[in-house]
């Protein structure tokens, strides 16, 4: 499924209201994220931080619980919102988080208050990567390839 340009939008939305609402009273580095899954619907997240700096959660995690919650199971496309002078992309454990629920060709836009940055599939960001095909079995009980 290709997202139509008015889901990227409802996915850039919905990352940037997120954004809004982030937690982060320490790095004041605020994002936001949004995915949409396999039945068309938008799940958002934002960075909550904690004063033990490294239990907070990212914001692609926090659009991950959302999307679970809500019985999705397949990232279709996604959206990370923050700013800085690079793009904002997810930080390594994010990759592989999206990774769980999305290929290699999973589209990810990068984008800040001013429109897109960047955009990337998920194999850009995360090349040769582990993922839940590495741990299924055959059925002679021999590991897949």
């Amino acid at each position: 499924m290709n997202p139509t340009e008015a889901q990227w939008q409802a996915l850039l939305d919905a990352a940037r209201a997120a954004r809004e609402k982030a937690y982060a009273p320490y790095s004041h580095f605020h994002v936001g994220a949004a995915l949409l899954d396999e039945a068309g619907r938008v799940h958002a997240g934002c960075n909550v931080e904690n004063a033990a700096y490294p239990e907070g959660v990212c914001a692609e995690a926090g659009a991950l619980s959302g999307l679970v919650l809500a019985g999705g199971q397949q990232i279709v496309a996604a959206v990370v919102v923050g700013e800085g002078t690079e793009p904002v992309t997810p930080c390594g454990g994010c990759r592989q988080k999206l990774r769980e629920f999305a290929g290699a060709t999973l589209p990810i836009r990068i984008a800040d208050s001013q429109g897109w940055r960047a955009e990337h599939t998920l194999a850009a960001l995360l090349p040769a990567s582990f993922g839940p095909t590495h741990l299924m079995m055959k059925k002679d009980g021999r590991d897949a390839p």
